[in-house]
């Protein structure tokens, strides 16, 4: 075999090297302005998919949160709940038993997050021991897990007071 054999092209006339020249260029430019028909082609699309009323169905929300005891609450059907916090707080003098049940009940009832547990004489001993105005400024600005309120902002002193001697009374 010689060197010349080795090394042959399918290209053997300048006519064939014109056409794999012009085909390089024409064949990608073909495949995209194909892709682009494709991509934009209106006959497949839904005219009506863009109108400002299909675009607002499609973009509602999957469900939505009612509060039991609301207005929304009724109109569904829900069973009534018992009075949030802050009805309660602002209902005549303040009740510690309901603002309790209320809101501090969530962590106090089960001891969670190292909160006193409601009635636990050895939980609250210590706390009782440092007096009621060290209570009240803990609860009312909150310490370690506990927030301040409790986590319900719309109870004031008098209510947070409340609640305090009532799970005192029921802690000695």
């Amino acid at each position: 075999m010689s060197e010349h054999d080795e090394h042959t092209s399918f290209i053997k006339t300048p006519k064939q090297l014109v056409i794999v020249v012009l085909l390089a260029f024409l064949v990608p430019i073909l495949g995209i302005v194909m892709l682009v028909q494709f991509v934009t082609d209106h006959r497949t699309a839904d005219p009506s998919a863009l109108t400002p009323q299909a675009v607002a169905e499609r973009l509602q929300p999957v469900g939505h949160v009612v509060f039991a005891g609301t207005p929304e609450a009724a109109a569904e059907g829900a069973a009534p709940a018992a009075p949030a916090p802050t009805e309660v707080a602002k209902a005549g003098p303040p009740d510690g038993k309901k603002i309790y049940e209320g809101t501090c009940i969530a962590c106090h009832g089960t001891g969670a997050a190292g909160a006193p547990k409601f009635g636990n004489k050895a939980d609250w001993a210590p706390r009782i021991a440092l007096g009621m105005k060290t209570l009240l400024d803990v609860a009312l600005h909150g310490k370690g897990a506990m927030p301040p309120k409790g986590g319900n902002p719309a109870l004031s002193e008098a209510d947070i007071r409340a609640a305090i001697e009532y799970m005192v009374s029921h802690s000695k």
